[in-house]
């Protein structure tokens, strides 16, 4: 095998290996899940989404059943407007559902799940999910541990102090 034939073939692992990665790199970032027309259009509010993407999965029951499509700021209520685009395929979802944001594990990204309601109707294109459950954020659970944490060292030696006079 000559030295041009060799490069040649390191060449061509070497582009295959860049390709390789390239796909790799759309299926992890959600770019190659194009929705074409085969989706319907849900939309949510939320006090506070977290750090929700657009392209994050809606998931029932853990199943993926489509993706966030936008998020927005409703500038009369201060409220993030989240609209759900749904797979079309998923039309057997009830009108009294309810949609919550959760961490996928401990440092993971946010997704909404749906929990399915009971009633005979179904979503469709431009509804509003009206029952919502915001994001937990982290940090704000820490900060209320710790507030309540120092306040009750602080309501201890108030009456530690209360017994000795």
């Amino acid at each position: 095998m000559g030295q041009k034939s060799l490069e040649t073939l390191v060449g061509f692992f070497i582009l295959l290996a860049i390709a390789g990665l390239l796909m790799l790199a759309f299926k992890v970032s959600n770019l190659t899940t194009y929705q074409g027309n085969d989706t319907y259009d849900v939309k949510a509010q939320f006090d506070n989404i977290g750090d929700l993407k657009v392209r994050a999965p809606v998931t029932v029951a853990g199943v993926k059943v489509g993706q966030v499509g936008s998020i927005v700021l409703d500038p009369q209520n201060y409220r993030a407007t989240v609209i759900l685009r749904m797979d079309k395929s998923a039309n057997y979802i009830p009108d009294d559902s309810s949609a919550s944001i959760f961490t996928a594990g401990l440092l993971g990204s946010n997704y909404i799940s749906l929990s399915p309601g009971f009633a005979t109707q179904f979503l469709k294109d431009g509804d509003v999910i009206s029952e919502t459950h915001s994001a937990i954020v982290l940090e704000q659970m820490i900060g209320q541990l710790l507030f309540n944490v120092n306040k009750n060292k602080a309501g201890a030696g108030d009456s530690a102090n209360a017994d000795k006079s």
